[in-house]
């Protein structure tokens, strides 16, 4: 049997890093991905989708929350979870979520900072293999002297 998720999108909010005692954190945020098609009216109908997403290990939490912000173009490719709880009313509510295990930032940082800028479209994917981090990367089309304190 097979559980995985590939998503194409932009970030809805700037990830959020959740820490907890034993020194782990996460990092959650939502993504939304679009669609359009045609009706039988012949009307262009656009449909958006939003997916919450977790990324459950620290390493790669934390470059989330540092390089992905509002409105960032992200590849998270994942597993579905759906749990449930119950609310203040006592109602059992449902959520669904996509377990982060690779991910890739797919537009360049802008530094503001002057600090030039950096083209990683082909570049840094970041994944997670049993609470193990990995960084697969390619040479970047431009990078510079000023791209060296990027971890990618």
């Amino acid at each position: 049997m097979v559980n995985k998720v590939t998503l194409i999108g932009r970030l809805g909010k700037d990830p959020v890093l959740k820490h907890f005692s034993n020194d782990n954190a996460i990092a959650e945020f939502s993504v939304a991905t679009d669609e359009s098609y045609k009706n039988k009216e012949g009307q262009k109908v656009e449909q958006t989708e939003w997916h919450n997403v977790k990324i459950p290990t620290k390493k790669q939490a934390e470059i989330a929350e540092k390089y992905l912000k509002k409105g960032s173009l992200v590849y998270v490719e994942g597993k579905i979870r759906t749990r449930s709880y119950d609310d203040k009313d006592g109602n059992k509510k449902y959520l669904t979520e996509i377990i982060c295990e690779t991910f890739r930032m797919l537009d360049g940082k802008k530094d503001s900072g002057g600090g030039g800028n950096y083209d990683n479209g082909g570049g840094s994917s970041y994944s997670t293999n049993n609470n193990q981090s990995t960084r697969n990367q390619e040479a970047p089309a431009n990078t510079s002297a000023a791209d060296d304190d990027l971890p990618f």
